[in-house]
């Protein structure tokens, strides 16, 4: 529905709006006769593959090169001299032959390899079909049909999303049918964490794709909530569709790599060098073939003998085959061949043989931060609670990156774990919905990543507790959290869990930014357990809770120390959680469920805020996604090789800015005017602006990048006579990867399509490796330059003076 959406702009018009636009009613759905119109305007739902070249012309097209234009004359020439010799001397078997057909052999296969590498992009497209959704529960003619092939949707089709669900269609989102709706679309957009939608029509035509809050995209997965969607987009005019598309056109812009520029250089030049060497070889044996009388100073009967002519021609000619260095597409290969088995050993798996000498005469990474310079795994870092007093600070910080909980401990860890760590280990094991697993080494999150990180900062608290119970008397503390079956097993929080019972949810919305549960304990007291957004919870709240338990109400001289606090935890790039509870809940004091009197309350979420509030605060959470250890190391020998780094990331701005400030992009306290950029405002800029952003030296940020943000900047750098390699994991990332001069994807957290459209997959998505590999890659460039060199030389120079003197050609 390319044309439809171009002119009407679904995320800027209500719902109401959409539901005329299409002719729908959310109530009954398309009629069957409207929907056979509507597939006959905009056909199926589903990608299409653009014919591709017949076989025999995309072989045909790798003889488009110089060198191989000179190993094919070549291979004639001798074919002819073969033909002539066999005649003379009447040989009649095809020995003599064996020369030409061996350089036709080694073309032939270079070009069926080739051509084999370029269906690369086909598979690439293959690997987006994958992404669609196969099945939808589909409203029509006032019956819901559960389970309707995708493919079969078409504007104006209503479709209902539940938690799991894979989006079908690019669509507009007419009604919750819970308070929240959370999508995890990562992969389509850059962004690290899942995104809220709302049925609130965004007032902008024009806006970035992370903005649209109330669209819902194919390939993108719901993680919370239910939804009624009216679907606006199918087939090639979804996001996903333009993304194949872009992948098609830069597939179209393949360049040359380095090596090969230089190769048709040389091939030029031989040409033209053995093309005159030959000239003047049978030019200086004219005495052999032409002799002539001088009288009266004038040349004389002439005579001419056309045996010997065609006899020195033929040593030309033969001059000319040993002269071309037949075996250079052998020695190439084999350089490359070794090269990606070195490349294999860092990690580095080459899909594309050229790459690896591209990959050496690299100047600029632009990568990605989200999975490829990060985790791409939330995990607390920081966390605060008050000491003694009102005005004291107990602050801990937490090492590991990962969801395995025995990965790194809690620093600052008392002796004794006090009354009030004990409430926040609490809120943030039982206010949570999510969980870890794990497969033999590696631990997995279940749920929200956020509420995981929760989970696995609860867990380490138990452990610290442990081993300040046993450090003492000098026992260890060895906690197995691995069932047999593979499942992640919390012992500390399965034990807080267990005191009490989950009565009722007070599900997260958009306006307040919290979460609460009402639970019961062994003795029966309820009480309401809530997190959210630091500020909100603490705006709630009217008490604070001290070390010792002690309950004392909120001043403004605490509650101004808690947002200092809490902007320190911020310039820093954590997301900061509020975690409290209240144990007055007035009618809720006995909520025993559904059948109580109060329980009416409940279901509706507007009453929400009314219920959260007078709540005691216990303490603030840090999260974020944690650079990779190893990637500021990488940064420093990307500056010492003069690699310039560049992030184009789909996150916000200030959490790039901070994680680039973190890996060493930017120094502590640099000013980032001129160097941090939306990637809207980047292309806002006038274009010799945007030229000298990225000619400056150092780094560079864009945020909120899309797709085809990420293939202009790359564009603008290749007409820089930069060599870019470009690193990503999502299927927005694709286009971007086929077009640079190196494309890298991580091997696992990358999507099939980003690896299908890469030219090297990293099996440890470490960005360390991309540096490792580049050095290795300039290595393999030189010593392949060497090569040549060395091969050019004794092929091309040796064999010609040998055949010059020993053909009796050069008379003294």
């Amino acid at each position: 529905m390319g044309s439809t959406e171009e002119i009407f702009c679904a995320w800027s018009k209500t719902v109401e709006e959409c539901s005329e636009e299409y002719d729908v009613s959310l109530e009954k759905g398309l009629s069957f006769q409207e929907v056979q119109k509507r597939r006959e305007r905009y056909g199926w739902n589903e990608l299409q593959k653009e014919t591709g070249k017949p076989f025999w012309i995309r072989i045909l097209e790798q003889f488009d090169d110089r060198l191989v234009h000179i190993l094919l004359g070549a291979a004639l020439t001798s074919f002819i001299l073969a033909y002539w010799d066999k005649n003379e001397i009447g040989d009649e078997g095809m020995t003599a032959y064996v020369e030409p057909l061996v350089i036709l052999l080694i073309l032939m296969l270079n070009a069926i390899v080739r051509v084999w590498k370029e269906s690369n992009a086909e598979m690439a497209l293959e690997a987006l079909k994958e992404m669609k959704s196969e099945q939808a529960k589909v409203l029509r003619d006032g019956s819901s049909i559960p389970h309707l092939p995708a493919r079969e949707l078409v504007p104006g089709d209503i479709v209902e999303l539940g938690v799991g669900d894979k989006v079908p269609a690019d669509m507009r989102i007419a009604s919750l049918k819970t308070s929240t709706l959370r999508m995890e679309q990562s992969s389509l957009t850059g962004e690290s964490h899942p995104v809220f939608k709302s049925t609130k029509a965004v007032l902008m035509d024009d806006c970035e794709l992370q903005a649209k809050n109330c669209m819902v995209f194919a390939g993108t997965t719901v993680v919370n909530g239910c939804c009624t969607c009216i679907v606006v987009s199918v087939g090639m005019s979804t996001e996903v569709g333009k993304i194949q598309v872009q992948i098609q056109r830069a597939a179209l812009e393949d360049d040359d790599t380095p090596l090969k520029k230089k190769l048709h250089e040389f091939g030029e030049s031989l040409t033209k060098a053995i093309g005159f060497v030959c000239l003047l070889a049978w030019i200086i044996s004219y005495k052999s073939f032409l002799s002539w009388d001088v009288v009266d100073g004038w040349p004389k009967n002439i005579r001419f003998s056309f045996g010997k002519c065609s006899y020195y021609i033929k040593i030309s000619i033969a001059l000319a085959v040993a002269a071309i260095p037949v075996g250079l597409p052998v020695v190439i290969t084999m350089c490359l061949a070794l090269g990606t088995k070195k490349m294999a050993r860092m990690n580095a798996i080459v899909r594309k043989l050229p790459s690896i000498e591209t990959l050496g005469c690299t100047t600029v990474i632009c990568s990605d931060k989200t999975g490829t310079l990060t985790t791409n795994q939330m995990s607390v870092t920081q966390f605060v609670t008050l000491g003694h007093t009102m005005s004291s600070i107990q602050e801990f910080h937490v090492e590991g990156t990962t969801y395995n909980p025995t990965d790194g401990g809690i620093l600052e860890w008392p002796a004794h774990m006090s009354v009030n760590l004990e409430s926040l280990a609490e809120i943030a094991a039982i206010c949570n919905d999510a969980g870890i697993s794990s497969q033999g080494h590696r631990f997995h999150a279940t749920g929200m990543p956020t509420e995981a990180a929760l989970k696995v900062l609860v867990e380490k608290m138990g452990i610290s507790s442990l081993k300040a119970m046993n450090i003492g008397n000098g026992g260890n503390v060895n906690v197995n959290h691995t069932t047999e079956n593979g499942t992640e097993l919390l012992v500390y929080c399965n034990q807080l869990i267990e005191k009490s019972k989950r009565l009722a949810s007070l599900d997260f919305d958009r306006i307040r930014k919290s979460m609460g549960v009402i639970v019961g304990d062994l003795s029966g007291q309820n009480r309401l357990l809530v997190k959210g957004a630091m500020e909100n919870v603490l705006e709630r709240s009217a008490f604070l809770q001290l070390a010792d338990g002690t309950i004392v109400e909120m001043d403004d001289a605490s509650r101004e120390l808690l947002l200092m606090k809490l902007h320190q935890m911020s310039s820093k790039g954590l997301r900061c959680l509020g975690l409290a509870y209240k144990e007055d809940l007035g009618e809720f004091n006995d909520y025993d469920g559904e059948n109580h009197p109060a329980h009416m309350k409940l279901l509706d979420p507007a009453n929400y805020s009314e219920i959260e509030n007078d709540l005691i605060f216990a303490g603030v959470v840090g999260l974020r996604d944690p650079p990779r250890e190893e990637v500021h190391e990488a940064i420093k020998d990307c500056r010492e090789a003069g690699i310039q780094v560049m992030v184009i990331t789909g996150d916000n701005k200030f959490t790039a800015e901070a994680v680039c400030r973190d890996i060493g992009i930017f120094y502590e306290g640099e000013n980032l005017n001129g160097k941090s950029f939306t990637a809207k405002e980047f292309m806002e800029l006038p274009l010799n602006k945007r030229c000298e952003v990225l000619a400056k030296p150092g780094g560079c940020v864009f945020s909120r990048a899309e797709p085809r943000h990420k293939q202009d900047i790359v564009l603008m750098l290749k007409e820089a006579g930069q060599v870019i390699a470009i690193t990503g994991d999502g299927v927005n990332d694709a286009p971007a990867l086929k077009l640079a001069d190196i494309g890298i994807a991580m091997g696992i957290a990358g999507t099939e399509v980003a690896k299908e459209a890469s030219d090297i997959v990293l099996a440890d998505n470490n960005f360390g490796t991309i540096v490792a590999a580049v050095s290795e890659g300039r290595s393999i460039y030189n010593t392949m330059k060497a090569f040549i060199r060395s091969l050019v030389h004794m092929l091309g120079l040796q064999r010609l003076v040998y055949l010059l003197c020993g053909s009796h050609m050069i008379h003294f």
